[in-house]
């Protein structure tokens, strides 16, 4: 079962933003599971079920990586039979380089574009990214952490900064460079908005 924006685009809002809290409620739990289990915690298993959450009754794929081409804007995604490999390579990325990277908000930010660029799922790609964006802060910090508003929210009420940061990292891939310095700091900025609001 299934709302469609298009012919009932009240009751799809409600529903998106019900599945919001309720991801959060799941993220929050994640990552007290993560600082008790530490990194290898964070994995597809996990993904998929902030996917699910994230789109239940707007989405009938949800919490399954896309077995079909997807187009987002001017952004065209990986052929879908790339996604388990590049999704593997991502989880690789994270938990090689955890201790490696001391940066806060670094593997964050990598996570955030990384994930939109695979868009590894049909729907609530954004929103599963920022959920994992989120849970790395906080699993840096070693702690839920304070404030407010989150880092995802404040994301989410201005996004300009955020799509000109995945521009940014996705015009210096295709030229063959990894560069996610905007994004990074992006995040630094919206991390330091929300632990001051405490």
């Amino acid at each position: 079962m299934s709302v469609r924006e298009r012919e009932h685009p009240d009751l799809y809002r409600t529903i998106q933003e019900r599945n919001l809290l309720r991801q959060y409620d799941l993220l929050v739990n994640c990552i007290e599971i993560g600082l008790e289990k530490g990194i290898e915690a964070f994995d597809k298993y996990m993904l998929w079920e902030l996917n699910h959450v994230a789109v239940a009754n707007i989405a009938q794929q949800g919490g399954r990586f896309r077995k079909e081409p997807i187009f987002v804007g001017n952004h065209i995604p990986p052929h879908h039979g790339k996604v388990p490999d590049l999704m593997d390579r991502f989880f690789s990325l994270i938990h090689e380089n955890w201790t490696i990277i001391d940066n806060p908000t670094g593997l964050a930010a990598y996570a955030l574009w990384r994930l939109n660029w695979i868009h590894p799922f049909v729907e609530g790609n954004g929103r599963t990214a920022r959920a994992a964006c989120y849970y790395l802060i906080s699993m840096k910090a070693g702690r839920l952490l304070p404030g407010r508003k989150i880092v995802p929210e404040r994301i989410r009420e201005n996004r300009a900064p955020y799509y000109a940061a995945l521009r940014s990292a996705d015009q210096a891939w295709e030229q063959g460079q990894y560069n996610i310095a905007d994004l990074t700091q992006y995040l630094g900025r919206l991390l330091a908005d929300q632990l001051s609001d405490s």
